[in-house]
């Protein structure tokens, strides 16, 4: 299971009307440790932003999985409430899990979400989704240890 950190990262981006501007945005890092976290948004941004930038601030998340669609732009938090059932107590029990999906709007959202979850065995429900201010996710890369 995935580790996730936002990490805020401070720069000044040139604005369609030719102005700079100073900005400070997030993005969701796999990591295992803070020092890594910081370490792999600043390879990843590396390439991407020219002049300086610095990280502003990390924190780990309470994201439990990641879907991933190229066609969105935007990614979009899906609060889900796990449903199950105490024998002991004899009453249902809910345990709140976050989940982010990459998607063009709300519906392609919920849409790419509940296609992700398809064959999941637990009874569900969708608690809130909203769109987040996250710019990018940069899961590890399994492949360049190959």
């Amino acid at each position: 299971m995935a580790l996730w950190f936002e990490c805020k990262v401070k720069y000044e981006r040139m604005m369609d009307n030719g102005m700079m501007k100073k900005v400070n945005e997030p993005y969701l890092v796999d990591a295992l440790t803070f020092t890594e976290a910081e370490a792999r948004i600043i390879e990843e941004l590396k390439p991407r932003i020219s002049g300086d930038y610095s990280v502003a601030s990390e924190k780990k998340t309470k994201i439990s999985e990641v879907f991933f669609n190229e066609n969105g732009d935007r990614w979009y938090l899906v609060k889900v409430n796990m449903i199950t059932y105490d024998e002991r107590s004899d009453k249902e029990k809910k345990t709140m899990q976050q989940m982010l999906v990459q998607a063009v709007d709300i519906e392609d959202a919920l849409d790419k979400f509940k296609e992700g979850m398809k064959g999941t065995m637990s009874d569900m429900e969708i608690a809130a989704v909203s769109e987040t201010l996250i710019m990018d996710v940069f899961p590890i890369d399994l492949s360049a240890d190959k």
